[in-house]
């Protein structure tokens, strides 16, 4: 076979890919929590492609369940049942959270179907208007594009699908000023991660979930990002002590292998009767297997135990390498989802990274983003803090 080069693929795209991306790097295998070129020159990643390999690149145990099912029984019809789907639901609804599953292939449809939810309940009561927050991203359907709160995603598709409004983030006045007698849900991140890794406050949820039960509004969790054991927790509703009526998954639930999903509530689970959802892909044998074997792994492996370690180290090095430069703002976030705000665009800084061999990524402009695989280690993490130290002094001499 002959040998791709990074010249070869670069001209490929260019010639038959449109050009919704910019990429500049061409990767051409991974493994663990690393990243090789064409030329086989590695990378330690803390992007995790944008938190979806949270086990690393090809985990084996992922690689062996997809392996053996594409052997199996790859897809039929949702008109009829695989045997690994519902082992599937059972496993996530086993996490703890009271309720069902629905399957998708990607975080936009698992938020399409959260929309559709809170709409076909909503409208039973003649209520249809959602309230989100600024600075979120939902994906990038014209309804999830809707939905999000920052407006250079929406540029050039208007008109906006109707049914949505904005509210500052963490603001409890500002959400109880915009609810109005067509309001049927509450749409948010309980970790804002493109709008700039934004924290939400505990109390603030918690008073969101007690305004929606008294306003009989649904509450929706955006968990595409923040969830699949980035929080320290499976669900990242778990590390904030408040109980969506229904959450979005995608991203990492399959550790690479396409696949979305949303779970809801049991006082909801008859909302989409047969007919009114559906996805031809949803819940495939094959994805559904990945997915499975990912949870299993996150279990016995003790991943999120990991997390927490590594999260503790990893804030309070920053915090320490950041302390001497009046640049860095602040370094915040949960978990192994972490932001280093500066007080000026994080690009130049992820660009200074790359040459140290690290891959970071940006967020909300001034942020720059650290999302590592869930399975890093130790000396992992110090050989990223040393390449942030680096990359910090030679930004700050840029300055």
């Amino acid at each position: 076979m002959k040998n791709i080069t990074a010249e070869d693929t670069k001209n490929l795209f260019s010639q038959y890919v449109l050009p919704t991306y910019a990429p500049k790097l061409v990767f051409a295998k991974g493994e663990g929590a690393y990243l090789y070129d064409t030329t086989g020159k590695k990378y330690l990643d803390f992007a995790a492609g944008i938190s979806v390999c949270n086990l690393g690149h090809c985990h084996p145990n992922v690689t062996k369940a997809i392996c053996e099912q594409a052997a199996t029984l790859v897809h039929v019809s949702n008109i009829y049942m695989n045997t690994v789907a519902p082992r599937l639901a059972e496993k996530l609804i086993s996490f703890g959270f009271d309720g069902k599953v629905f399957f998708a292939n990607s975080g936009a449809e698992a938020n399409e179907g959260l929309i559709k939810l809170a709409r076909k309940w909503g409208n039973a009561t003649g209520r249809n208007e959602i309230i989100a927050m600024e600075d979120s991203f939902h994906g990038r359907t014209l309804a999830t594009l809707a939905a999000t709160g920052r407006s250079k995603y929406r540029k050039g598709f208007e008109p906006d699908v109707e049914g949505f409004k904005h509210v500052k983030f963490n603001d409890i006045n500002a959400l109880k000023a915009a609810i109005t007698p067509n309001t049927c849900a509450v749409l948010m991140e309980p970790l804002q991660g493109e709008g700039g890794i934004i924290p939400g406050d505990k109390e603030y949820l918690k008073q969101v979930r007690e305004l929606c039960n008294e306003k009989n509004l649904m509450l929706l969790f955006d968990e595409v990002q923040c969830g699949m054991g980035r929080m320290g927790t499976l669900f990242a509703h778990q590390s904030f002590g408040v109980v969506p009526d229904a959450f979005s998954m995608a991203k990492a639930l399959g550790n690479g292998f396409p696949i979305g999903a949303f779970a809801v509530r049991t006082p909801f689970t008859d909302v989409l009767a047969p007919g009114t959802h559906a996805s031809t892909f949803g819940g495939t044998a094959l994805a559904s297997a990945a997915a499975l074997a990912t949870l299993e792994t996150i279990e016995s492996e003790h991943v999120l135990d990991n997390v927490n370690k590594m999260s503790e180290f990893l804030f309070s090095e920053l915090k320490r390498i950041t302390k001497p430069y009046s640049f860095v703002k602040d370094v915040r976030g949960k978990g192994l989802m972490i932001g280093i705000v500066l007080d000026s665009s994080a690009a130049p800084l992820q660009e200074l990274l790359f040459k140290y061999d690290l891959i970071t990524l940006t967020a909300g402009e001034t942020v720059l983003r650290l999302l590592p695989p869930l399975i890093i280690t130790r000396e992992q993490c110090q050989c990223a803090l040393n390449a942030i130290e680096q990359a910090l002094a030679e930004f700050a001499a840029q300055k």
